[in-house]
Parts: C-alpha cells; structure tokens; sequence
C-alpha cells in the first residue's frame, strides 16, 4: 500500500488489495484530510480552502432545483466506490438518487451518481484532470464538473464512453456554462474566483456599471 499526503511524495508498505484498501480506510482517523483510493493507493488531500465553501453553496443552490425527481445533491464528504476501477473517490459535490444514502454503509455505489463535481487543488488537479475523467466517464456518471481553481476555469463533460467522455465545454469564471441533462440548465460561476480576485473582478463591474 502506499500512501500519499502530497502528489508525488509517496511512501508505504507493500501494495493490498482494493478490498483490503477500502478496511484500511475504514480504520483510519486522520483529521483535516481527505481519504480516497487512486491507482492502488491510499491517497490523502488536505481539507479544501476556506473560499471553496462559497463556491460549492454557489454550485448547489443553481443546480438544486433542476436536479432529476427523488435525486439530492450534497457537498457532505462521502466516499464512492467504482469497483471494477478499482478506485474510491469522495467528490467536492455530488448528486445522486436519495435511495442511495438509506444505507448503513459507508461505502456508496459510484455507478448511481447521475453527477460529480471536483474542486482542485494543487496536490488533486492532476488525479481530477487525468484519471476521474476515465473512471466517472467509464462509470457511466451523465455529468462530471470539473472546476480549476487555479486556472479559473470551468469544464462540464458529458456523453459517458468506455474512454470517458465524449464531449466537453470550458468556461472562464465569470461566465455562464451549460449543464446538459438531466440538468438542462445553466451554471452561472460568477463568483467562483479566490477573494481577491473576487473583490477584483466586482470592481471592475461596478465601474463599467458607472460609465454605462
């Protein structure tokens, strides 16, 4: 097993199984880190940034009343399981049918997202850009929402394939971007910048708002 607190330091002990992976995450505590299974390793990614909480209220409030009927969307941390990937995820946001969280389980069907969301950061931008995109596409996820937040940009995948997704859209923040079904709707990232940047770009509305 090896185990990763910062994409690509490593160092660990001889690789498990997926399912002895999965009880070791079960038996661990460790606060102030996120806990998910990638490539036959246990991977740990600091707790997000503070600004990321507005951002993921503004994703779920814009999203809520399009989602599917008896369908929830959450930003709680809860761990996904693709089996036949052989990986875990625990995604910024999700959306899923409500039947899926009347378990006991902690361990939930990554098959029945009917949408991922991820939020990026230095030591999860690549796993999110490279390997989430194959698996949640080879999952059959109808939509995954990939928000760069270091290069300030959205991405909405859709069209799920045994190679991923078939098709994409990117938008700066600060503009609009359409989320295909079961959404059908559009996501306004407004909003979406670090503070100062934030604070930034509401200045300059304001003062093109001024001169018009």
């Amino acid at each position: 097993m090896t185990l990763m607190t910062e994409r690509p330091t490593a160092s660990g002990t001889e690789a498990g199984s997926f399912e002895e992976l999965l009880d070791t995450l079960d038996k661990w505590d460790v606060p102030g880190f996120r806990a998910e299974v990638i490539r036959g390793s246990i991977v740990l990614s600091p707790w997000s940034k503070g600004y990321y909480q507005r951002v993921m209220r503004l994703v779920c409030k814009q999203v809520e009343p399009h989602l599917p009927e008896d369908h929830e969307i959450s930003c709680a941390p809860f761990l996904y399981v693709f089996t036949g990937e052989e990986r875990a995820y625990g995604p910024d946001i999700h959306v899923a049918p409500r039947q899926v969280f009347e378990t006991t389980r902690t361990r939930l069907d990554g098959e029945a997202l009917t949408l991922a969301a991820e939020l990026t950061s230095s030591a999860t931008r690549d796993d999110d850009l490279t390997d989430k995109v194959v698996v949640y596409g080879r999952a059959g996820v109808p939509v995954y929402l990939l928000l760069d937040m270091q290069e300030e940009q959205a991405t909405v995948f859709w069209d799920p394939s045994p190679k991923g997704y078939e098709s994409r859209q990117t938008r700066p923040f600060g503009e609009k971007l359409d989320l295909p079904a079961p959404f059908g709707c559009s996501l306004d990232t407004s909003g979406f910048r670090a503070p100062r940047r934030e604070a930034e770009a509401r200045d300059a509305r304001d003062q093109e708002q001024t001169r018009g």
